[in-house]
């Protein structure tokens, strides 16, 4: 998907970059940063897993259940009471299904949403099997060109490399803080050409435009390497 919008096949793309129980997609956010790809906004999705499999088929005749890491990982606890059962990490929960009807594939089961059920002609053998049931992902729509800065904006996602010294992350938040913006996110990814040094995915909210103007130009002179990855409305206001 990021590599398709990046070559131009799509002019927006909906990537999944944080759970409220896996926590942050990692490998989303170093896609974002290799294809060069902008946040332009975000939707609030409650998630609901079910597990499916072809029609005529109970629990006891699935072998293996295919689905995206985080999937399996929400499911985890359900799966302990079939320990015949083997969990196979693929690369999308919708395509699993897509697949099964396709193949017509026996024994193996799929988890994913309601609709891809109905769309693949899949039976549901277990609904709602997620361990905690209040579970939401954040969806940010992504596009390959950087959109000019609007007053409408009240959040935006960085990426910046600081000096690998004593105090320099906590110098850059006290800008955040002093600043008035709200920080929701941070996340460390390790620098791949420098060993040992890191650079901070942070997500900050804000009222005003100017307080967030402000903290951005002292972030782009305090630290090394400096990236808007996007600056839009915040889903949740």
């Amino acid at each position: 998907m990021a590599k398709a919008l990046a070559q131009g096949v799509c002019d927006q793309a909906v990537m999944a970059i944080e759970n409220s129980i896996a926590g942050s997609i990692i490998p989303n956010y170093a896609l974002m940063d290799q294809y060069g790809l902008f946040i332009v906004g975000e939707h609030y999705l409650s998630i609901e897993h079910n597990l499916m499999a072809l029609p005529g088929q109970k629990i006891e005749d699935i072998n293996e259940v295919h689905s995206h890491p985080m999937a399996l990982l929400q499911c985890k606890l359900f799966f302990e009471a079939f320990p015949h059962i083997k969990l196979v990490e693929s690369n999308d929960t919708a395509e699993v299904a897509m697949e099964i009807q396709k193949n017509n594939t026996h024994g193996i089961g799929a988890i994913a949403s309601k609709s891809a059920s109905e769309i693949y002609g899949l039976t549901i053998l277990n609904a709602s099997i997620q361990t905690i049931k209040n579970n939401v992902t954040r969806f940010v729509i992504v596009e390959k060109s950087d959109p000019k800065t609007s007053e409408a904006i009240s959040k935006a996602a960085w990426k910046f490399i600081l000096d690998h010294k004593r105090g320099s992350l906590a110098t850059a938040l006290n800008v955040v803080s002093d600043c008035s913006l709200n920080l929701t996110k941070i996340q460390s990814l390790p620098v791949i050409e420098t060993p040992g040094k890191y650079a901070f995915f942070v997500d900050v909210t804000f009222d005003e435009v100017e307080n967030y103007l402000k903290a951005k130009s002292l972030l782009e002179i305090m630290a090394t390497s400096f990236k808007v990855l996007g600056e839009y409305k915040n889903g949740k206001s």
